[in-house]
């Protein structure tokens, strides 16, 4: 029964890292979608950052594997470091503004800039969960499905809303990478 309630509890920090990932997409998406978008380039662009959140944290769990080995029983407090900062780092980001870049995301080389911009941290907590043993390929699916459900989101809600949802949104991202990182190391 216990493995029950491990299985479950890896699961559910899964999908709350996904999501927590995925808010960064949500906000650039919803900046994107306040200048308008197709639907063929919403589909394009939440394609793209689907398969970038599934390819950049399996690139960040084998450097994992390899740092996890170099470090041993360091692992878990470089791995929760690793977290802390990066969430920290989106919550400065969302609090400190900056707004969208000029991408232009009817090309693909915007597609794939955007893509990589939003994944990017996706390495980073792929590193991360490189060093601990688990259920890697559930992971990075969860993280591609919902880095491209979250980006389609952003896109359509940015013809409704406003610029500061996102805003929170990466904010709230980052307060979720944040716990984990201290759970991790404490």
């Amino acid at each position: 029964m216990t493995e029950v309630y491990a299985r479950l509890g890896e699961l559910f920090t899964i999908l709350l890292m996904a999501v927590a990932l995925g808010m960064d997409a949500l906000s650039l998406g919803i900046g994107i979608g306040m200048r308008g978008v197709r639907s063929r380039d919403a589909i394009r662009i939440g394609s793209a950052v689907a398969l970038f959140h599934v390819l950049m944290p399996l690139l960040g769990i084998l450097a994992g594997k390899y740092v996890g080995i170099l470090l041993g029983h360091l692992a878990r407090y470089a791995a929760g470091g690793l977290l802390f900062v990066l969430g920290a780092h989106m919550i400065f980001s969302s609090v400190k503004g900056g707004g969208v870049q000029s991408i232009s995301h009817r090309t693909w080389f915007g597609v794939l800039l955007f893509s990589l911009s939003v994944s990017i941290d996706s390495f980073s907590v792929g590193v991360s969960l490189g060093m601990f043993h688990g259920d890697w390929i559930l992971t990075v699916l969860a993280f591609g499905f919902f880095g491209g459900l979250m980006s389609l989101a952003g896109l359509v809600m940015g013809r409704r809303v406003g610029r500061t949802m996102g805003e929170y949104g990466e904010a709230a991202g980052g307060a979720i990478l944040l716990a984990f990182g201290l759970m991790f190391i404490f």
